[in-house]
């Protein structure tokens, strides 16, 4: 087995240079969006509302091993709606390092023993079976002494690759099901097969996937609206169900691309082929999801038909989609990709209308559409419906808190407020300065640290710290 690597560039939310962009770009946004009065909330409500959700759901889901059985369906606690959700839990444990999130995250792990799947998942290579690895990844990185958490996620896409196959992922599901595991195995390893392979099953389902049958050989991404079709049976001719003038964009399916893009940039050094293509995609689509929000600050479940609210029965607002390109564009002006001007804006409305779908009593997140193909499809979308599978739903829903709440922080650090102070609700020692005589700093990905950044949260021999001004 290979060796971990672990890489000396910073997560791009420690980034100085990003900083200095985002400070007089966010700067700029917030006085313009604050006179419109669509200014970001505050760090600490976009936190105190997150823990209630995250709590919720495992206060509901105590057992980590538990099957789910919903309409006649068994799925096991490991498949993709499941991992999905602790995705979103572990990017909120990079806001607030809570140890019963990280042991609720341990635990179900050690309860699947580490496995992404049995021999007979594993025949197709189903993403929607490699999408635990992700959160395994993770949690090796967190602790590289547990190499087990690695093993064999490891094995698996090994397999995949030695198939030499590059149409596996035929719907764009599996993009983010199964992208972000090669993308975090390159990083880890330093192997660039994962990377290589990464960008060649990416562009066959970019651009061959489509078509009058599966690989027909047209795209899935349409460039011209920065928008893609769900998989083969979605291109024109395809039409939406109501506005049967419009193509079908759905909406989770266009924010599983966006997610995927953003996680694979997260985890990858700048150096990874094809890097800038993942940059302008990430970008195009941010462009064209802007242009389909909603004035309530969500997205409908078919992008292009925004009179199509779904089942019979839904409401309008859809919030698997919305809280995956709310975090997405969260993560874009964070990190100096998006121009904030241009997108705070729809992000403050976008985190109010995520606000808006929390019951305030109980943390339950309304208008989670189902699971599905298409927008027609996981029963009525209503604030009280509570969806099958509700897991992924509530990761979705985490994930985009998650980066909402780490631009908020920025934003109010770099405006000189003092409620950053108030995000870390845990006790923290300061960290001495670092040089090579110590122990090494790590991020909170378990990346090796050589130039830290003031106030920012690192792992110092296995102990949370935060590192002084």
């Amino acid at each position: 087995m290979c060796e971990p690597r672990f890489s000396f560039a910073l997560r791009v939310y420690f980034h100085m240079d990003m900083l200095r962009i985002l400070l007089i770009a966010a700067l700029c946004a917030c006085a313009s969006a604050g006179a419109s009065g669509e200014s970001l909330s505050p760090s600490t409500d976009i936190l105190a509302t997150s823990v209630k959700v995250a709590d919720h759901f495992i206060d509901k889901f105590p057992d980590v091993g538990a099957n789910s059985y919903v309409g006649g369906k068994e799925r096991n606690s490991k498949i993709w709606t499941r991992s999905v959700f602790y995705e979103g839990l572990l990017n909120l444990y990079r806001e607030r390092q809570e140890e019963r999130w990280l042991k609720y995250s341990v635990d179900w792990g050690e309860y699947h023993k580490w496995i992404s799947s049995s021999d007979t998942e594993a025949k197709r290579h189903n993403a929607d079976y490699q999408c635990c690895g992700q959160a395994y990844l993770q949690l090796f990185l967190m602790d590289p002494r547990e190499q087990k958490r690695m093993e064999h996620i490891k094995m698996r896409i090994d397999q995949m690759i030695e198939a030499e196959r590059v149409n596996y992922w035929t719907w764009v599901d599996a993009i983010q099901m199964s992208m972000p595991v090669f993308a975090l195995l390159g990083d880890i390893t330093g192997d660039p097969k994962y990377h290589n392979r990464m960008w060649d099953l990416y562009e066959y389902t970019r651009n061959s996937q489509g078509g009058s049958k599966k690989g027909g050989g047209s795209p899935l991404f349409n460039e011209k609206t920065g928008l893609w079709y769900r998989d083969a049976d979605f291109d024109p001719p395809y039409r939406d169900k109501k506005e049967t003038d419009k193509d079908c964009y759905w909406s989770r399916g266009n924010g599983w691309v966006y997610m995927a893009l953003a996680r694979v940039l997260q985890f990858t050094d700048s150096d990874i082929p094809h890097r800038a293509d993942y940059e302008a995609d990430f970008a195009r689509m941010s462009e064209g999801l802007l242009a389909c929000q909603k004035a309530d600050g969500s997205w409908g479940v078919s992008l292009a038909a925004p009179s199509n609210l779904g089942p019979a029965g839904s409401e309008g607002p859809e919030m698997t989609g919305t809280s995956l390109f709310v975090g997405g564009m969260a993560w874009g002006v964070a990190t100096g990709r998006l121009d904030a001007d241009t997108y705070l804006p729809a992000i403050a409305r976008g985190w109010a209308a995520m606000q808006k779908a929390v019951h305030p009593d109980t943390g339950q997140v309304g208008y989670l559409q189902g699971t599905g193909s298409k927008p027609e499809d996981g029963g009525a979308i209503t604030y009280n419906s509570i969806p099958d599978f509700e897991d992924f739903g509530y990761g979705c829903w985490l994930w985009g808190a998650a980066e909402c709440h780490a631009l908020a922080t920025k934003i109010e650090s770099e405006g000189g407020s003092d409620d950053d102070d108030n995000n870390s609700l845990i006790s923290l020692p300061d960290a001495p300065a670092a040089d090579d005589s110590m122990t090494p700093l790590y991020d909170l990905l378990g990346r090796k640290v050589t130039h830290p950044n003031p106030g920012a949260l690192y792992i110092r021999g296995h102990q949370l710290i935060r590192y002084p001004d």
